[in-house]
C-alpha cells in the first residue's frame, strides 16, 4: 500500500512539472494560427505596416486564406504593388495557384498589370504554369487590349508566343477571334508579328489567324498578316 501511495505521488509530480510545457505548446500553437490568421487580414485590407511586422514575426508569405487564394494573389488582385514587393522580399512565390489555377503572374498578366507582371519576371515568373484554360499569361493580354503587358511578354526572352491553349487558340488568334479590331488590337497584331509570332498556326478547325480577321473585317490586321509574307 505504501508503495503504490508513493507511485501515485510521483505521477502526480511528473503531471504538474510537465503541465507548463503542454501550456506553453498550446500557446504556441494558438499564437502561430493567430499569426496566420492576422497576415491574411493584413494583407488584403492592405494594412502594410502590420503585414510587415507580422512576416518579420514569422508569418508564412505563402499562407493561402480560406478561398485558398495564397497572400501574393490577393495583392495582385488589389494591384498592391508595395504590397507585393513586402511579400516578394519575405518569400512569396509567384507561381502558387488558388483552386482556379490563378497565380500572381498569371492574374497579372491577364488584368494588364504590367508593373506587377515586370516584378514576378524578376522574381522567378515560371512560363510552364498555365490557368484554366491551360493558357499563358499572354493569351489573356491579347484578349483584353492590354498593349503594353502584351508588348512586355511578347518580348521576354523564353516567352512562348505560340503557346496553344485548350481553346486552340494562340495569343495571336485570341486577338482576333475575340478582340473588336480596334487600334489596340492592331497593335497587339503588329508587336506579336515583331515577336516572330506564327501567323500560320490555325484554330482547331484550321482557321488561320488572317481568315478569321477577314471575317470579321479587320482590314488593318488583314494588311499586317499579309505583309508579313508567307514566312512564319
Amino acid at each position: 500500500m505504501k508503495k503504490l501511495y508513493i507511485r501515485i505521488i510521483l505521477l502526480t509530480i511528473i503531471s504538474i512539472s510537465t503541465l507548463p510545457i503542454q501550456c506553453k505548446s498550446i500557446d504556441n500553437t494558438n499564437q502561430d494560427n493567430m499569426t496566420q490568421d492576422n497576415i491574411v487580414e493584413a494583407v488584403s485590407k492592405g494594412q502594410h505596416t502590420i503585414a510587415k511586422k507580422l512576416l518579420e514575426a514569422g508569418a508564412d508569405a505563402n499562407q493561402k486564406g480560406n478561398d485558398s487564394k495564397p497572400l501574393l494573389l490577393v495583392a495582385t488582385e488589389k494591384k498592391d504593388l508595395a504590397m507585393a514587393k513586402l511579400l516578394l522580399e519575405h518569400g512569396a512565390n509567384v507561381n502558387l495557384q488558388d483552386n482556379s489555377l490563378n497565380s500572381s503572374f498569371l492574374y497579372a498578366g491577364a488584368s494588364g498589370y504590367t508593373e506587377l507582371v515586370k516584378l514576378y519576371l524578376d522574381h522567378g515568373a515560371d512560363f510552364k504554369v498555365f490557368n484554366r484554360y491551360n493558357g499563358t499569361a499572354l493569351i489573356p493580354a491579347c484578349e483584353r487590349g492590354h498593349v503594353e503587358t502584351v508588348r512586355l511578354l511578347a518580348h521576354t526572352k523564353g516567352f512562348p508566343v505560340d503557346h496553344i491553349n485548350r481553346l486552340g487558340w494562340t495569343g495571336l488568334l485570341e486577338a482576333i477571334i475575340l478582340g473588336d479590331g480596334s487600334q489596340k488590337y492592331v497593335d497587339i497584331v503588329q508587336i506579336l508579328l515583331d515577336a516572330n509570332s506564327d501567323k500560320n498556326i490555325a484554330d482547331h478547325e484550321g482557321i488561320t489567324p488572317v481568315e478569321h480577321a477577314r471575317k470579321k473585317g479587320f482590314n488593318k490586321i488583314v494588311a499586317l498578316l499579309e505583309a508579313k509574307g508567307n514566312g512564319k
